[in-house]
């Protein structure tokens, strides 16, 4: 009989070992949830104790309303972050860039408008991303309007953005902004392809030639759960002093505003907030994190939500940077027809919803 050998004793199958890792991920994925739930819960008790007994500030004072919204919003936004980014760096693994071209390509224009406003939802993109995905997408064969309808729906129907409106203010104002969101990239992406706007694309992006992409790995789960870390990692670490700005910016509105004064100036009787709101949003820059809790300051202090729906699709979707970054790959009068079709979408959302509510 004949013995074993020492590896063949020591060294675990593959399968077991992945096995074990993968029971290890998942029970220190579920201590995670735990602990998160834990301190999402304790956030208001800690809150007012810090504003009014720890920093004993007045109850009922303009200060204390301000300090108490920033302490209490502050942890709020990142853990709710932490956790959608989270999860959305697990969607994304399944919906790469090229991925997404390929399935784009040859489609039908009226079915691509749509798959492209859907698959904006899920799949990375930023304004730096804008041009090597309109040249992918360009060279690849995908009609110009299919393209646009998909960087209109990319940064405008954020994910992140749409699980904060979910979490802060429930599943009808986040549906609201999810259905606006896609009717705009529709609108706007079926519009632009009536237009036959190709001569206005710049003539290298047509000589460009993409070369074919190397076969993609299908990911394992704990990769997958490597993905969603690594987006905690990169997009929290870069977008939390936003969050921080933003929620200053707001509880300032929320401690310091008067009632009645924003129910003045951005309420749905003022025919000029939306148009105003849509004006002040473009030349702020700024990602969905870092804007949700101005929306929630606006809100609260008498807004109309037509108005800071309007507000907040400027500033995500409509922002200088990208309009600098896209004028590498179109000529002025294309740019221009983008903007413009995009926020004349913004304004009838903002004035339809000011109507209805």
């Amino acid at each position: 009989m004949s013995e074993a050998t020492p590896s063949a004793i020591v060294a675990p199958p593959a399968a077991g070992r992945a096995r074990r890792r993968a029971a290890a991920q998942l029970g220190w994925g579920l201590a995670a949830l735990g602990a998160w739930i834990g301190a999402y819960a304790g956030l208001a008790p800690a809150s007012r104790w810090l504003t009014y007994g720890l920093l004993r500030l007045a109850p009922g004072g303009r200060l204390g309303a301000a300090v108490e919204f920033f302490l209490f919003e502050t942890p709020k936004v990142l853990l709710l972050l932490a956790l959608v980014v989270f999860g959305v760096g697990i969607v994304r693994s399944y919906f790469t860039p090229e991925r997404t071209r390929r399935i784009l390509a040859g489609q039908r224009e009226s079915v691509g408008n749509v798959m492209a406003a859907l698959l904006g939802v899920v799949t990375p993109f930023c304004s730096c991303s804008a041009v090597p995905l309109f040249i992918g997408f360009v060279t690849a064969g995908v009609p110009l309007g299919v393209t646009f309808s998909f960087l209109i729906s990319a940064p405008m129907v954020n994910e992140i953005a749409l699980v904060l409106l979910f979490g802060l203010f429930g599943w009808q104002v986040a549906a609201i902004y999810l259905g606006t969101g896609l009717a705009i990239a529709l609108a706007a992406g079926w519009t632009i392809g009536r237009l036959r706007l190709e001569r206005y694309v710049e003539d290298w992006v047509y000589q460009t030639r993409v070369g074919a992409a190397e076969p993609e790995a299908t990911p394992t789960w704990p990769a997958r759960m490597a993905a969603g870390r690594e987006a905690v990692r990169d997009i929290v670490g870069r977008v939390w002093p936003y969050v921080v700005a933003g929620i200053a910016v707001g509880a300032g509105i929320h401690g310091y505003v008067p009632e009645g004064f924003l129910a003045s100036v951005l309420g749905r009787d003022a025919w000029w907030s939306v148009p105003l709101a849509v004006l002040i949003g473009v030349p702020m820059y700024s990602n969905a994190a870092g804007i949700i809790p101005v929306v929630q300051a606006l809100l609260g202090k008498g807004a109309a939500l037509g108005t800071v729906l309007a507000f907040m699709m400027s500033v995500i979707g409509l922002s200088l940077p990208e309009a600098i970054i896209l004028r590498k790959v179109l000529r002025p009068p294309l740019l221009a027809a983008f903007f413009g079709v995009v926020a004349l979408g913004i304004m009838a959302v903002g004035f339809l919803f000011n109507w209805i509510l």
